[in-house]
């Protein structure tokens, strides 16, 4: 995780070693805005501070704010105008306004600690999460993905991972950091794997065949030179991973897919013609797949773009991950 990213880990760390702490969350944005909506600084009550709500134009008056919240314990609301000088600073074209909430945990209205100990469990173990703020009596709910009882405007967020607010309640989405594991080091892998870090994944590459899994063709990548079946299992196949082969090769391919068609990844494709897949299907279901599990497979591989290139055919892999993960019940 970066900076940005552990900010609930930091809190809790600085409050185990005995520092008052504060959160502060970006919770509206409209305009041009540095830092989305959920992004979040922690302020100690020595004035340090880690993590961003503006890119540096209000992070000043936030911890200020913060360090009074620590003495009255009253969760502040608090609304900035990025001018547009400042905007350019940190790489804007234009101004816009942020509402930044700040609250002291473990303090009259903030955050209780055990709440907050639970957020960092939970992120832990890798468990989709939404923490819901209601801004006018501060009460707060932490809920799990698959809790039943989620409404529907609270699952589309946790869907597309955009915190915001749900009426009355700010509604904080915590997903686990997306991961994607792709099976050969082919020559599609080398765009791929460029890409799928663009998009916040955290690419993975398995192939046995050492020939393929050499520093020379991937010199920046760690590479599992395992078979697909012995490696899946211990790299946390779960609801925010996407599994992808492209090896071509039945032994490995297929080792592959009988580990993730039994798991929660939210995607699996494949490469290879219609005609392969045909046969990788009955090769599947003879090793005792069911029809459901062997139709969550995207295969043709990619969204239907015409591609030729391996870095044509990585970005119809990207796009089709993409609209899985964003739009889960979408169509091609």
């Amino acid at each position: 995780m970066t900076e940005y990213d552990n900010i609930p880990e930091i809190a809790m760390r600085w409050h185990r070693v005995g520092k008052q702490v504060a959160l502060a969350t970006v919770i509206e944005t409209w305009g041009s805005s540095p830092r989305p909506v959920g992004a979040q600084l922690v302020i100690g009550s020595d004035g340090e501070f880690q993590g961003s709500v503006s890119g540096g134009c209000v992070e000043g008056a936030v911890v200020l704010e913060a360090q009074e919240a620590l003495l009255d314990g009253h969760v502040r609301l608090l609304t900035y105008g990025i001018t547009d000088e400042d905007a350019f600073s940190v790489g804007l074209a234009c101004g816009g306004t942020i509402r930044i909430m700040v609250e002291p945990i473990g303090i009259g209205q903030g955050m209780d600690i055990s709440l907050l100990s639970e957020l960092v469990t939970a992120r832990a173990t890798r468990l989709p999460v939404v923490l819901s703020v209601n801004i006018e009596t501060w009460q707060r709910h932490l809920n799990s993905a698959f809790d039943g009882a989620l409404s529907i405007g609270v699952r589309a967020r946790l869907d597309s991972d955009k915190s915001g607010f749900e009426g009355e309640w700010f509604v904080a989405v915590h997903n686990p950091p997306l991961k994607m594991i792709i099976i050969g080091a082919v020559h599609i892998a080398q765009p791929l794997m460029m890409m799928a870090r663009l998009c916040g994944y955290a690419p993975q590459l398995v192939d046995p065949r050492g020939a393929f899994a050499s520093k020379l063709r991937f010199p920046r990548e760690q590479i599992v030179e395992e078979w697909p079946d012995e490696a899946l299992p211990n790299l946390e196949l779960d609801a925010r991973t996407a599994v992808i082969t492209l090896t071509h090769d039945p032994k490995i391919d297929d080792a592959a897919l009988l580990v993730a068609l039994r798991s929660p990844v939210f995607y699996v494709g494949s490469l290879g013609s219609r005609k392969t897949h045909a046969k990788r299907v009955a090769r599947l279901a003879e090793a005792g797949l069911s029809a459901t599990q062997i139709a969550r497979i995207h295969a043709p591989i990619g969204l239907d773009t015409g591609s030729k290139t391996p870095a044509e055919i990585a970005i119809s892999i990207m796009a089709e991950v993409t609209l899985r993960l964003r739009r889960p019940s979408a169509r091609d």
